[in-house]
């Protein structure tokens, strides 16, 4: 059975879209996640399906979601990437692992065009980085505490 990751990022426009494509390609099917936000952005920040694409994600039939549309499912892991969705982070039903693994929004970088696709592109390794960590961790030898105090160390890598 594949566990749900949900990614969580208060636009859903950039972090946890990355997340999302980049577990959902790298996972070999043991994972499906997801990402959403509480007040979603109208669309993808074109940066992130630029991004993305070139390295060959297609995330141009995605749009930002909102967290309710998965308030009432069961999900295993739920991972915030920014501080203000750690704060305002939903109660969801059967007591997911929560952890947070807080980064700037690089939407928020002012800068020439190349210093704000620079800031992206660190963006996107530092959270592939931390999907790989989570990758390995030996998930079946953990029990819960143990897996959820390891989850959570991979947001201060």
């Amino acid at each position: 059975m594949k566990r749900k990751v949900l990614f969580l990022c208060t636009k859903n426009s950039a972090r946890s879209q990355m997340a999302e494509a980049v577990l959902n390609h790298r996972s070999d099917d043991r994972f499906v996640a997801l990402s959403a936000g509480s007040s979603p952005a109208e669309q993808i920040h074109p940066e992130v399906v630029r991004l993305l694409s070139k390295i060959g994600f297609d995330v141009s039939d995605k749009s930002p979601k909102s967290v309710n549309l998965y308030a009432k499912e069961n999900i295993d892991f739920v991972i915030t990437l920014c501080d203000r969705m750690k704060e305002e982070c939903p109660v969801f039903p059967g007591q997911p692992i929560v952890a947070h693994w807080g980064m700037p929004d690089p939407a928020d970088v002012q800068g020439t065009e190349e210093e704000q696709r620079a800031v992206f592109s660190r963006t996107l390794k530092e959270i592939s980085h931390r999907i790989n960590l989570f990758l390995n961790l030996p998930m079946e030898k953990l029990d819960r505490l143990a897996l959820e105090m390891r989850v959570k160390e991979i947001g201060k890598s």
